[in-house]
């Protein structure tokens, strides 16, 4: 270790700096307290080993200017019988052990050896929190098919940059989760994280919700409101479906990730904000930007980095681990089972509500469940023996339907019809057929299409 020596001693400081050296240590001696603290200032140091008397500067005024500089330099103190009460005090105020004039050099070797272990055990631990607090936010991710793998390993490269992520993904692919393990994480990880689903607050509204206001802004504001970016201030804001905000409130939005600050409705003060932000979406954003829907220059401020969740049916391995995971969840102590025919059908199912709607079935299962545990085929795949029995009434009873149930039929074979000769492009098929982009991806929900 290296050590910095302040002893007034001469005789004292030249036999203790000869024995620290033969033990293995750095060592820098200086005779009066001026010295001491330019030294320190000038140089990295394990450890102070200071008198409590010395010209200029007391081994107490030393310990607090070594405390206050935030390094993490542990210090002993040498003081005789005269002034054990100061040495004590020096403990209080953060100094690792003291030791009694006259003493053996054997004593500060020892106590440097305690603070060698005391420093491995703290890294230990420092270690084993960070992995704890990976563990924690990872944990909320289950999957080890090689899709979820590689969105694992990209949320571990980038979670603790603070560079800003739009997470893309269909509806139920568990953005916010992702979110949340981003925070998690983080070096934010002991600030809030603050979620937003913009499709849920009306337009009008949104505004208000994200910037807050002041007092008197309008009629019903009756006292100030902080925003979600003053509430997520030192952590996260998290903003679920950003394609659904309008395009004034992305003008707004985008200055703040300009400057750093915001600006309550009504307010004439801009409040600095210190907000990582990360964004979701379930729609393609670069095609709404094509379609004049979402501003091109917010989109590539929120694009830093992107993670893209793939669908459950592209990952069909993990839907064992997922089952086993709300199982768990739901159980409450007690045993379920699933038939292995009935999970190769949950495998083979493509899950059009992705894991949502996984996870839906298993909570109606376990509520549905006999007194056996075991759980109902019909009500683990209630969604795909719907759709199936749908399929059929259709094919038994096509003349059979209402003119508004031919219309939708049509309009659903139609857009299918104009995605496959676009090769998929929703941008272009949403201009052949003369509607919106944003109208389209509603439709093809809608209808269950891909």
């Amino acid at each position: 270790m290296r050590i910095l020596l302040a002893d007034d001693e001469r005789a004292i400081a030249i036999t203790l700096a000869d024995d620290l050296r033969r033990a293995g240590h750095e060592v820098v001696g200086v005779g009066d307290g001026p010295q001491a603290v330019a030294a320190f200032e000038a140089g990295a140091f394990d450890v102070v080993v200071t008198d409590m008397r010395m010209p200029g500067l007391s081994g107490l005024d030393l310990l607090e200017r070594v405390k206050a500089s935030g390094r993490e330099t542990e210090v002993i103190i040498i003081t005789g019988y005269g002034t054990i009460d100061s040495a004590v005090d020096a403990m209080r105020k953060g100094a690792f052990d003291y030791v009694l004039k006259p003493f053996n050099n054997e004593e500060i070797l020892e106590k440097l050896r305690k603070i060698r272990e005391f420093r491995r055990l703290r890294h230990e631990n420092a270690e084993l929190r960070e992995e704890l607090d990976l563990q924690k936010g990872l944990g909320q991710l289950v999957g080890r098919s090689p899709p979820m793998q590689r969105v694992i390993e990209r949320i571990r490269t980038v979670a603790d940059r603070d560079a800003r992520v739009l997470i893309t993904g269909e509806s139920g692919t568990g953005k916010e989760r992702v979110a949340r393990a981003l925070h998690d994480i983080s070096r934010r990880r002991d600030g809030p994280f603050v979620p937003l689903a913009c499709a849920a607050i009306p337009a009008q509204l949104l505004e208000d919700e994200i910037f807050g206001h002041e007092r008197g802004a309008f009629t019903d504001a009756k006292e100030r409101k902080a925003g979600r970016f003053e509430r997520a201030h030192g952590g996260t804001l998290f903003l679920d479906d950003i394609d659904d905000m309008p395009l004034e409130t992305q003008v707004k939005l985008l200055r703040v990730l300009q400057e750093g600050e915001v600006e309550p409705l009504g307010g004439t003060q801009a409040i600095p904000v210190d907000v990582r932000v990360i964004a979701a979406t379930k729609v393609d954003l670069a095609e709404a930007v094509e379609d004049g829907e979402f501003r091109e220059d917010l989109y590539y401020r929120l694009n830093v980095v992107a993670i893209d969740l793939p669908p459950l049916r592209e990952r069909a391995d993990d839907i064992p681990l997922l089952v086993d995971h709300f199982l768990r969840r739901a159980a409450a102590g007690r045993t379920y089972t699933i038939a292995p025919e009935v999970m190769a059908e949950l495998r083979a199912y493509r899950w059009p509500g992705n894991v949502r709607e996984l996870e839906n079935a298993i909570e109606r299962a376990v509520a549905l469940a006999g007194a056996d545990g075991t759980l109902a085929r019909e009500a683990l795949l209630e969604g795909a023996l719907r759709r199936r029995r749908r399929g059929a009434e259709e094919a038994e009873g096509a003349a059979l339907v209402t003119l508004k149930e031919v219309v939708r039929d049509a309009e659903a074979a139609h857009i299918r019809r104009v995605l496959k000769a676009v090769e998929g492009h929703r941008a272009n098929a949403a201009r052949v057929l003369g509607i919106s982009r944003k109208n389209l991806w509603e439709k093809m929900k809608e209808f269950g299409i891909d």
